[in-house]
């Protein structure tokens, strides 16, 4: 399909949305939603901690944001979500860093091709560990934070369309993500008397080099055919989301979840 949203579009500059905010992001590493969240953030003008449990990669991504923004500050935290000690000691070092944290971003997830009958415990476990379970960590510490600061604040979790859509193999990951909708509906019912608001992103489908590596190319070939547009999106785009839910703009907006694509379902 061609058309004149079909070709992905060049990523926009910042507009200072998030000037002197500071911000932490999870799974921050590599080349895909979370490095492109980072990389967004610190083009509105906010601080960022990022974060990941792969340390090679996250002190990479640390060095290459710190070259494009020098007149940031960043710094890198290695945090496995799985572990709740890990998880808190992230909000706190980050507030060491940064003077303060104004806005959580929890985009840690995993995911997997596997059809019911034949996954294992295991595998399902792993799953919602790490994108239910590992969200829901982030935003207790992240709660527990601003609730003792008393300034209020911002998370944003990345959910997923497959917390509404149907896919084959993806049972795990789909129950996961609409848990992390649920949570996020929920939690931001508590978090409004701490002055935090919580929403979500729900992207489709985002195309980016460590997808391609762990996907099946003619997979992903199809199902970014099926979007509006006959494409996936950019990771840029679905950052761009999460910064204006981030910023002030959306400042009577809670627990809600935005998709980003060209279909919801």
């Amino acid at each position: 399909m061609t058309g004149p949203l079909s070709t992905p579009p060049a990523a926009i500059p910042g507009h200072g949305l998030l000037t002197g905010r500071k911000a932490v992001v999870t799974a921050a590493a590599g080349t895909g939603i979370g490095s492109a969240t980072a990389r967004r953030l610190l083009d509105e003008g906010a601080d960022v901690v990022v974060s990941d449990w792969h340390e090679r990669r996250l002190t990479e991504t640390a060095e290459l944001l710190a070259k494009e923004f020098p007149e940031r500050t960043i710094a890198a935290v290695v945090c496995d979500v799985r572990d709740t000690a890990q998880v808190n000691q992230l909000l706190t070092e980050a507030a060491a860093a940064l003077g303060r944290v104004d806005i959580m971003v929890n985009n840690a997830g995993l995911g997997g091709e596997t059809p019911v009958v034949d996954m294992t415990d295991e595998q399902w476990d792993q799953v919602l560990d790490i994108t239910l379970t590992g969200t829901f960590r982030c935003t207790r510490a992240a709660l527990g934070y601003f609730r003792g600061a008393g300034h209020g604040g911002v998370i944003v979790n990345n959910a997923s369309v497959l917390g509404w859509r149907a896919q084959h193999g993806q049972a795990h990951y789909a129950a996961a993500k609409a848990g992390v909708m649920a949570l996020t509906r929920c939690s931001a019912v508590e978090a409004a008397e701490f002055g935090v608001r919580i929403n979500a992103v729900a992207p489709s489908i985002a195309r980016h080099p460590f997808l391609d590596k762990v996907s099946s190319s003619d997979l992903l070939d199809q199902l970014s055919e099926r979007e509006a547009f006959g494409r996936a999106a950019e990771p840029w785009e679905v950052a761009a989301t999460i910064a204006m839910l981030a910023s002030d703009y959306t400042s009577y907006l809670t627990g809600e979840v935005v998709s980003v694509s060209s279909q919801r379902a």
